[in-house]
């Protein structure tokens, strides 16, 4: 997500004021953040975290400022950051109470869900009488609804991973291992202009079955059905995740129809999404149909998950889940059919919500797609 130096700093202050007005509303005085996928949205600061606090200090009233140790200080060299207060320290002083001072007498202070514990707790000592409670609730709500930039990412994202999607036919050949076509494809996703591979599933025949299965050394054979689901992070920091099922041969009887209704569930949850109606309603939307064909016992999860910054974030699309769809919100759509010891199978696009239904950012075939 480029931008000039001047955009970047303007996208900063509308976040973290939008932060504090998040924060305000719900009665907490301050957020505490550390690296991680918080801090990169809120700053565009990529670190992390580790015995040595770097933190943003960010109270709703009054100005923010960044913790950060003297030695990695000249990271922050030409960063949104260095418009702020940046509060160095050295090795023997207390970073929590120096960040504490800052602060001042504050109630409320709300923390980054992954600050490691070590700062959590050294915190709570030099905040004696405020109430530590996690950021989640106050971020989640900015960070859901994707703006036209990183709409934009996603979009680049997606079409990186459908580069990826389109030649592994090539690498799916019976006598070769899971293992050997995963390295292909790890190679592929980093050509293809992510910053890394974050995750490669290739699981065959039995290995299908396990929806977070890896790679192993199974060699696969004539009539494997192989789930595939990759992604990673492109530069910007914004991932891919897509799955597409494959079968090496021709397909028997049995997998063509199993196959054909979770197809048709992917497809009846994709219609599905539009502003103002619930997460819930889109994972019932896809259940509903495996249900009916006598398979609901076989689709094991949640049929999607947000996307962003992180590969797994709000908003969740699961039974239950009464949050409303906004244009904005991405997330994947995945229902997936698993029978134990056997094969399984899944499908799964990125999409996010407009002002009338959906934008797919993946755009490779839906069908089962003989090797």
């Amino acid at each position: 997500m480029s931008s000039t130096p001047a955009a970047a700093t303007d996208r900063v202050a509308a976040r973290l004021e939008r932060a504090r007005s998040a924060a305000r509303q719900v009665g907490v005085d301050a957020l505490v953040v550390t690296p991680g996928p918080d801090l990169q949205y809120l700053t565009g600061v990529v670190k992390h975290s580790h015995e040595r606090l770097s933190a943003l200090l960010l109270p709703v009233d009054g100005e923010p400022a960044f913790v950060v140790p003297t030695l990695e200080r000249p990271g922050l060299a030409g960063s949104a950051v260095e418009a702020m207060d940046v509060l160095t320290w050295t090795d023997g002083v207390d970073p929590h109470a120096l960040a504490a001072s800052r602060l001042g007498g504050v109630r409320r202070v709300a923390v980054a869900a992954d600050m490691p514990a070590l700062h959590v707790l050294g915190l709570r000592d030099a905040l004696p009488g405020a109430g530590i409670e996690l950021a989640t609730p106050v971020l989640r709500e900015l960070r859901m609804r994707k703006d036209d930039a990183e709409v934009a990412a996603l979009r680049s994202a997606g079409a990186a991973i459908d580069a990826v999607h389109e030649q592994v036919p090539g690498w799916l050949v019976a006598g070769r291992t899971e293992a050997e076509v995963g390295e292909d494809i790890t190679r592929a996703i980093v050509e293809a202009g992510h910053a890394e591979a974050a995750f490669v599933i290739v699981g065959s025949g039995p290995n299908g079955a396990s929806p977070h299965h890896e790679v192993s050394d199974r060699v696969l054979g004539t009539g494997d059905v192989v789930v595939v689901d990759i992604g990673g992070p492109l530069p910007e920091g914004y991932h891919s995740d897509s799955t597409r099922t494959y079968v090496v041969g021709e397909p028997g009887g049995e997998v063509r129809d199993v196959y054909a209704v979770l197809q048709r569930a992917q497809a009846a949850a994709v219609d599905a999404v539009r502003p103002g109606v619930t997460a819930a309603s889109i994972d019932e939307a896809a259940r509903a149909i495996i249900r009916d064909a006598g398979y609901g016992e076989y689709f094991v999860h949640r049929t999607g998950h947000g996307i962003g910054l992180e590969v797994h974030e709000e908003p969740y699309i699961v039974d239950g889940n009464d949050l409303l769809l906004e244009p904005g919100m991405a997330f994947s759509i995945e229902p997936g059919i698993y029978f134990p010891g056997r094969w399984g199978a899944r499908i799964e696009d990125i999409v996010v919500v407009t002002g009338d239904g959906c934008e797919a950012v993946n755009r490779r075939p839906h069908d089962l797609l003989s090797c």
